[in-house]
């Protein structure tokens, strides 16, 4: 088996790398960054995002493993002092993985025919960067909303638990096959409407957004940035692609949901 180790930069987590190399090298596996069977992170769900895009065009292929320096991820089922009982689970590997929904992202500019295609992991947000937002809402290609705000996302079920969440949105388990669409700080008033609420997008249906020409925008994609110069359309749906997780021993959604939200619940007697 060919193994990858993505680790991110601080001290700790290139400790627990280097750990997790030598014992791995001890049990005979191949250590390398292409073309690898399983990608192992160390560090947390913004290194697993990491090498979630490092390797967005090998995803039929390979599949994930998250080990947290800190405490459980969304992502990351392994903690730092579990190293041996994760290269024993290597070891037995049966190929076995669970997997989760991805978003699908294609943008049109107004200057071009031609167009970007994209996946997220978590979500996608286009803001305005220098005034108000105003944006056509269409699902299913029928006008739905003309938007004005600061910005629209649009996230996966487990991106449902990122910045969707600081939006009011609904926390959504991965098995549910579906979109969600938030507002950000949108104007309501007796001129101006919009839902104003989270808006949940079943899995044969599409978002898309037609923007106000002429104005600068700002694309948010999981935790990269980028500023877009004639953009005029994005187009957003679930993915047919999907991340595959090792399932060596994958902890229930809703466990993560509680330990990231709420903390352990003690029984009274």
């Amino acid at each position: 088996m060919k193994i990858a180790i993505v680790t991110n930069e601080s001290p700790e987590s290139t400790k627990v790398g280097e750990a997790l190399k030598q014992k791995l090298i001890e049990e005979a596996f191949t250590l390398t960054l292409t073309n690898p069977d399983v990608v192992v992170t160390v560090g947390g769900d913004g290194t697993l995002l990491n090498a979630f895009h490092s390797y967005v065009d090998q995803l039929e292929s390979v599949r994930f493993v998250g080990v947290h320096t800190g405490h459980l991820g969304f992502y990351t089922d392994w903690r730092d002092y579990e190293l041996d009982e994760l290269v024993k689970s290597l070891k037995e590997d049966t190929s076995e993985s669970v997997s989760y929904p991805l978003l699908e992202i294609e943008l049109s500019y107004s200057d071009s025919d031609e167009t970007k295609k994209c996946l997220a992991l978590n979500e996608a947000t286009v803001k305005n960067l220098d005034k108000t937002m105003v944006a056509e809402v269409y699902i299913k290609d029928e006008l739905f909303e003309m938007f004005r705000g600061d910005g629209l996302s649009v996230s996966t079920p487990t991106g449902s638990t990122a910045y969707s969440k600081s939006l009011g949105g609904a926390v959504l388990h991965p098995r549910v096959n579906a979109i969600q669409l938030n507002e950000v700080a949108s104007i309501n008033n007796r001129v101006y409407r919009s839902l104003g609420s989270p808006m949940i997008i079943a899995q044969d249906e599409w978002i898309r957004l037609d923007l106000k020409r002429g104005d600068n925008y700002q694309l948010h994609i999981d935790h990269f940035v980028m500023n877009q110069e004639n953009l005029s359309s994005v187009r957003l749906q679930l993915s047919e692609k999907r991340i595959q997780f090792a399932s060596y021993r994958h902890t229930h959604f809703w466990r993560r949901v509680n330990d990231a939200f709420i903390g352990e619940l003690r029984r009274k007697d």
